[in-house]
C-alpha cells in the first residue's frame, strides 16, 4: 500500500513539473511576440494634398434684404407702395330727347323729337341718332334708346312734351293708337298763323305741315305741294315734292 502512494505522488510531481514547463514556454513565446511587435517599424504612408474648400464669401447686407422686406410682423417695411386706385364714377346719362309725337307712315314709323326743348324738331327713325342717343325701337306704349352700350326704355306718356303744340301728322296720327302722336290732355291755345311753307321732314320726301298753316290744299311752296286727306280722326296734312 505504501508503495502505491509513493508511485502516485511521483506521478503528480511529474505532472506538475510538466505543467510548469509548458506554462513557462507559453510565457516566453508571448514575450517574444510582444518584443517583435513593439520593435517593428511601420512604414509611413503619404497623406497626399488636402482638397481646397469652397471660397468663403464676405457677408453682405444686401444678401439679406428679403428678410427685411418680407418681415411678417412689420408691414411698413415693405418698400412696395400700394396705391389704391378708386374706379372712376360712371358717366351720368344726359337728359333724354324731348318727344313731341310718333307718326306711322306707309314707309315706317317716325318720331318727332328734338335734342333739347329749345332746339328744332326733327323726324327720327329707328337707327338714327339724336344727340348722344340712338333710337332703337318704338311701339304704341314705349320708346327705346341706346346710350353707351345700354338700352333705355321709357313710356311714351311719360316722355311726351305736353307744353308744346304737336305738329300735325301726315297720316294715322291718333292719341295713343298704334304708333301715334300723343295729344295734350287739355285743349291747347290755337296756334299762330304760319307761312304756307313745309315743316320738318317726317319721311323721305315728305314734310309735315307747320302749326297755324291755314293755306288750302294744293298750295305750292319751295318745290313742295300741300296735300290734305280726310281721315276718321280728322284731316291729315303733309307736303310732298311737286
Amino acid at each position: 500500500m505504501k508503495t502505491k502512494l509513493l508511485l502516485l505522488n511521483a506521478a503528480l510531481l511529474v505532472a506538475i513539473g510538466a505543467g510548469a514547463w509548458r506554462l513557462r514556454e507559453s510565457w516566453v513565446a508571448a514575450r517574444a511576440r510582444e518584443e517583435a511587435v513593439l520593435h517593428r517599424r511601420v512604414p509611413a504612408k503619404s497623406l497626399g494634398t488636402a482638397p481646397v474648400g469652397p471660397r468663403v464669401e464676405p457677408v453682405l447686407a444686401t444678401n439679406y434684404v428679403d428678410i427685411a422686406e418680407k418681415m411678417l410682423f412689420a408691414k411698413d417695411r415693405n418698400p412696395t407702395v400700394i396705391v389704391e386706385v378708386k374706379p372712376e364714377p360712371p358717366k351720368p346719362m344726359p337728359k333724354l330727347p324731348t318727344l313731341y309725337g310718333v307718326m306711322s307712315l306707309l314707309d315706317g314709323t317716325t318720331v318727332i323729337m328734338s335734342e333739347k326743348p329749345e332746339m328744332k324738331h326733327v323726324g327720327v327713325r329707328p337707327g338714327d341718332k339724336i344727340g348722344e342717343f340712338t333710337l332703337v325701337a318704338v311701339n304704341r306704349d314705349e320708346i327705346t334708346f341706346a346710350w353707351e352700350g345700354k338700352q333705355v326704355t321709357r313710356k311714351i306718356d311719360d316722355m311726351i312734351d305736353r307744353a308744346s303744340p304737336v305738329q300735325p301728322a301726315p297720316s294715322n296720327v291718333t292719341p295713343r293708337s298704334g304708333v301715334a302722336g300723343v295729344a295734350p290732355p287739355h285743349p291747347a291755345a290755337p296756334p299762330k298763323k304760319a307761312d304756307p311753307t313745309p315743316g320738318v321732314e317726317v319721311a323721305k320726301g315728305i314734310r309735315a305741315c307747320q302749326p297755324g298753316d291755314t293755306s288750302p290744299a294744293g298750295t305750292v311752296a319751295d318745290g313742295y305741294k300741300k296735300l290734305v286727306s280726310p281721315t276718321p280722326f280728322g284731316d291729315s296734312c303733309r307736303w310732298v315734292p311737286q
